[in-house]
């Protein structure tokens, strides 16, 4: 090849290089700018459990994190005000304005759950209101012998301890043409069994042939005075479906009664 012909050659090469690189270094950047973008826009969610919610929703909204309290439950470990759990977990990594869902406690429960079967339903939930709970889930029931509105039945029953929510779901009597929508168990344990039958026949249950089963009879005391039994006779001890079971107007209810 000639000088006059090699020389145009190594020019376009030399250009072309240089293009080349420019270009290399254009990528690199760009990828590296987008590293950084997509990284500097994620965080670390921090362990918020144990903290006040205004601590926590402080330290989440410093990280670009936004904090939601999604229910409340008693809990007689963790203060009131404080949060029981969160999600995501500690540690997960997430964009920023991710939403970070978290429970707060209502510190140990001490409110009484009143009783408001024979209650009008309106009325019900504002003697719950009055005492710091809520009306959960309201299902209702076709009954012709109760006026429409009147609460058949409650979960968690009155003056229940160790209740997790603070909301009472209520059984509601319905005009007979409406059709039954179902409701939770009601715990009919340490009933008698005509109180038991009585309230299963009030809300439209029906109530299988009761199970008895035999108790043993404790001996009787040093000096000579009986012992008080455990469980009395005619008492409910067991039930199926238990205390909260999802039951409608088909389902059969047995129990298992002490003689």
């Amino acid at each position: 090849m000639s000088p006059q012909i090699a020389r145009p050659v190594v020019g376009f090469f030399r250009v072309a290089s240089v293009i080349l690189l420019v270009v290399a270094v254009g990528l690199l950047a760009a990828i590296t700018t987008m590293h950084f973008v997509i990284h500097g826009a994620e965080v670390q969610v921090p362990t918020l459990k144990g903290m006040t919610v205004a601590d926590a929703r402080s330290q989440a909204a410093g990280l670009g994190l936004n904090l939601d309290v999604d229910n409340r439950y008693f809990s007689s470990d963790v203060a009131a005000g404080h949060i029981l759990t969160q999600s995501p977990t500690p540690g997960t990594v997430v964009r920023r304005e991710w939403h970070v869902r978290v429970a707060e406690s209502l510190g140990a429960q001490q409110v009484d759950v009143p009783d408001t079967i024979g209650m009008d339903e309106h009325l019900a939930a504002l003697k719950l209101r009055r005492v710091g709970l809520t009306v959960g889930t309201t299902a209702r029931l076709p009954n012709a012998k109760t006026p429409e509105g009147t609460v058949l039945a409650q979960d968690p029953p009155a003056h229940a301890k160790g209740i997790e929510g603070p909301s009472i779901n209520l059984l509601v009597a319905a005009p007979p043409d409406v059709g039954a929508d179902g409701f939770l168990m009601p715990d009919l344990k340490g009933m008698t069994l005509e109180s038991a039958q009585a309230q299963l026949a009030h809300v439209g249950l029906t109530a299988a042939p009761p199970t008895f089963m035999e108790m043993d009879v404790p001996p009787v005391g040093p000096d000579g005075s009986s012992v008080k039994l455990p469980v009395a006779p005619d008492t409910v001890i067991q039930q199926q479906p238990l205390p909260g079971a999802r039951v409608d107007a088909n389902t059969l209810v047995r129990l298992t009664v002490a003689r």
